[in-house]
C-alpha cells in the first residue's frame, strides 16, 4: 500500500511510518508532498492519507495520528499503547507533559528535522532504530508493571 502525508516530517509523520511498517504493512511506501496536494495525490495514487487535517488517520477526537492508526487497524499491544502516549505528548504541544519521555522524544524528533530538513525518507531510515529502541523500552516497562 501507499501512504501519503505532508512533507517536512517530524514526530507523528515519522512515528506513523515506523508503526505501519512494523505492525500493519511491511511493504508500505510513503509519499511526502506539500500539504495542499495530499488529497489529490491520495485520489490519484490510491494512497492512504495520514496526519493531515480532515482525514480519518489524523488528529481526531483528541488523538494524534499514531493513536488514530492504532485504533483503525485494531492494533492491541500494551507496549504500543505506552509508546502512543509518548508520541502523543511529543506531537501535541499542549500535552508534552503527558509522560516524562514525551519531551525527550520531541527534542530528538525536532533535532532530526532540523538536521535533515525535507529529506523525509532519510529521517524515517535514521529514526527507525530510535522507535525500535523506544518500543523495546515500553515492552520492558509494561512487563515490569
Amino acid at each position: 500500500m501507499k501512504w501519503v502525508t505532508r512533507q517536512n516530517a517530524s514526530v507523528d509523520r515519522i512515528a506513523c511510518p515506523w508503526l505501519i511498517k512494523r505492525f500493519i504493512d511491511p511493504e508500505a511506501e510513503f509519499l511526502y508532498v506539500p500539504a495542499a496536494e495530499v488529497k489529490s495525490v491520495a485520489d490519484e495514487t490510491g494512497a492512504i492519507p495520514y496526519d493531515v487535517a480532515g482525514v480519518e488517520l489524523g488528529h481526531v477526537d483528541g488523538r494524534c495520528s499514531f493513536e488514530s492508526i492504532l485504533l483503525k487497524y485494531r492494533v492491541q499491544d500494551p507496549a504500543l499503547d505506552r509508546l502512543a502516549r509518548i508520541v502523543h505528548g511529543a506531537d501535541v504541544s499542549q500535552d508534552v507533559g503527558i509522560t516524562p519521555e514525551a519531551a525527550g522524544l520531541k527534542a530528538i524528533a525536532h533535532g532530526f528535522a532540523m538536521v535533515h530538513g525535507a529529506n523525509d525518507h532519510l529521517k524515517i531510515e535514521l529514526e527507525t532504530p530510535l522507535y525500535d529502541a523506544l518500543y523495546a523500552w515500553c515492552e520492558h516497562e509494561v512487563a515490569r508493571a
